[in-house]
């Protein structure tokens, strides 16, 4: 796109100043927004180099979905995503009876299931996708129709929680993390570009963290 001015922002979609109900915060950004306009020619792609701050304490409902531990490594991405699909489904259609048949799912072509499907033959012939914006559409429709059942049930919840449970204990979550570390791993800039659009920085420390503590402390960067 190669905006004059453009400031890169790890947080979830939805939320481009961080945290809500923190000004601090939030005026730290747009600051360093701001800050770009000083530099003499563009296009400027900088990144904001700080996590939003997390909740301390929540009273959160908790989500009535709960991921199954993650399959065996032999498993294939088809087989642990068409079962993690098929568990979401009663939960997803509730949530449509909730909203009133409201849903932010609909912005891919091709419906959710035949989206994970596509994915999950992608990634179980380890081939990176071609159509790029065909899978950031399918990606963030999977991920409405994910969230919205991990909410079915009335009740607030707290997005941090969501976001780590759907990060780093849902198979799709790994899944867009593959793909993620398929562009990341590519020596061209736009590809190290589109992991970015897939996965949030912060997701991407917590997935290796967590991999770093069965490693013996290494991470894989």
């Amino acid at each position: 796109m190669q905006p004059p001015r453009a400031l890169w922002v790890p947080f979830p979609l939805g939320r481009p100043l961080g945290k809500p109900a923190d000004p601090a915060f939030q005026t730290k950004v747009i600051l360093a927004a701001l800050e770009l306009l000083h530099r003499e020619q563009g296009p400027v792609l900088e990144d904001f180099p700080h996590d939003a701050p997390t909740n301390m304490e929540t009273q959160a409902t908790a989500c009535p979905v709960s991921f199954a531990a993650r399959a065996a490594a032999g498993d294939s991405w088809q087989a642990r995503l068409s079962s993690e699909f098929a568990t979401l489904q009663p939960w997803y259609e509730l949530s449509l009876r909730r909203r009133d048949g409201r849903t932010l799912v609909g912005l891919a072509d091709k419906a959710p299931r035949d989206n994970v499907d596509a994915l999950a033959t992608l990634l179980d012939e380890n081939k990176t996708p071609s159509d790029i914006t065909w899978l950031k559409n399918a990606v963030e429709d999977i991920k409405a129709f994910y969230f919205e059942a991990m909410t079915a049930q009335p009740g607030d919840y707290d997005s941090d929680a969501l976001q780590h449970q759907f990060w780093q204990e849902s198979s799709l979550g790994a899944a867009i993390l593959a793909f993620h570390d398929l562009f990341n791993d590519a020596q061209q800039a736009q590809m190290k570009l589109i992991a970015r659009l897939l996965a949030p920085r912060e997701a991407v420390a917590d997935r290796d963290k967590q991999q770093a503590k069965f490693t013996g402390g290494h991470s894989n960067d």
